[in-house]
C-alpha cells in the first residue's frame, strides 16, 4: 500500500523594491519581451543592472528594427530552486539604443553601457570578442518593477517546530 507523501503548501508573496533590485544585480541573463502588431516575442539576453537601468548588447536584426519603432518592453528574470521555491522580477520600461557617434549625452550613455558590459565580457566589441555579432548596445530604463516569490521553506520550519512540540508533549505525557 502506498503512503501519501506529506504535501507542503507554498507561501506566495510580493518582493520589495530592494529585493527586486538585489535579484536584478545578482543575475546576468534575463528575457526581453516586445511586441509588433499582433505578435509578441521573447528572447534571452545577458545584461548588467546599474542605477535603475538594464544594460545589454545584442545582434542587429529584426528585434532591433522592431524596438526602434516600438521601444516598450517587459524584461523578466527568475531564480528557481523548485516548483514552489522561486523568485521572479518583471521590469517594464523603454529601450534606448545609444549611439557612439550621437549627441554628447548619447555618446556618454554608449560608453557607460560598454564599460558595464565589459564587466561581463572584457573583450566586448574588441578583437577576440566571443560573440562578435552582438554589436548593438542597449539600455532599458526601469520605469516599473514588480517581483513575486514562492517558498515552502517557511512552511517546512513551522511544520518542524509543530512536530517537535507534539513529540515533546507526547514524551512528557505520563503513560
Amino acid at each position: 500500500m502506498k503512503t501519501a507523501k506529506k504535501q507542503l503548501r507554498p507561501t506566495f508573496r510580493d518582493l520589495t523594491r530592494a529585493q527586486c533590485d538585489a535579484l536584478l544585480v545578482r543575475n546576468r541573463v534575463g528575457r526581453i519581451a516586445f511586441t509588433f502588431r499582433d505578435r509578441v516575442d521573447i528572447e534571452p539576453v545577458h545584461y548588467v543592472y546599474a542605477k535603475g537601468w538594464l544594460h545589454g548588447r545584442t545582434s542587429p536584426g529584426t528585434k532591433i528594427a522592431t524596438l526602434r519603432h516600438h521601444p516598450w518592453i517587459a524584461f523578466e528574470v527568475d531564480e528557481t530552486k523548485g516548483l514552489y521555491d522561486w523568485r521572479s522580477v518583471v521590469v517594464h520600461g523603454v529601450v534606448h539604443l545609444p549611439d557612439r557617434d550621437g549627441s554628447p549625452d548619447d555618446s556618454a550613455a554608449y560608453e557607460s553601457t560598454l564599460q558595464l558590459i565589459r564587466k561581463l565580457e572584457p573583450l566586448a566589441l574588441e578583437t577576440g570578442d566571443p560573440t562578435p555579432t552582438r554589436q548593438v548596445l542597449f539600455r532599458i530604463h526601469v520605469d516599473e518593477v514588480t517581483g513575486r516569490a514562492a517558498s515552502t521553506s517557511a512552511v517546512k520550519h513551522v511544520e518542524a517546530r509543530v512536530e517537535r512540540r507534539i513529540r515533546r508533549d507526547d514524551e512528557a505525557t505520563p503513560r
